[in-house]
């Protein structure tokens, strides 16, 4: 699956610091095959993806659509804008998931290390590969 995550609240706290488990999440997923992607609302962030040593893990940083979720998404992909329409998101705001299809988080707004929120988002992605695998399989 393309697998895309929103930065702000989802994967970064308000101090800029990396939710426990991202890392090992990415890493987790991609061995499972899945592609990764990074996008913000806040417009292309390679640099902070850089910075926080997720690059090698995605497959690309975008701008997040902030309205009119599908019609943006639409109006970007025809742009050649993104390389493709997600097939799942992780997002703190609901309006996203509800709109496109994935998980949302609690937001991560203050560090915690106790935070479990991408075990979770894990177990989600992988009950939703495992359940596209069964209807492609008797389909």
């Amino acid at each position: 699956m393309k697998i895309f995550f929103d930065m702000d609240y989802t994967i970064l706290s308000a101090t800029g610091r990396l939710r426990p488990r991202v890392v090992e999440t990415f890493k987790q997923l991609r061995e499972d095959g899945h592609s990764l992607y990074i996008w913000s609302g806040m417009g292309v962030r390679v640099a902070e993806v850089r910075d926080l040593g997720l690059l090698p893990l995605v497959q690309g940083v975008y701008e997040k659509p902030v309205q009119d979720y599908p019609r943006m998404l639409a109006g970007m992909l025809r742009r050649g804008e993104l390389p493709a329409s997600p097939d799942f998101v992780v997002d703190d705001y609901p309006e996203v998931v509800s709109a496109l299809g994935g998980v949302s988080v609690r937001p991560y707004v203050n560090d915690d290390p106790e935070d479990r929120e991408m075990s979770r988002v894990y177990d989600a992605i992988h009950q939703r590969a495992s359940d596209t695998d069964a209807c492609n399989a008797g389909g």
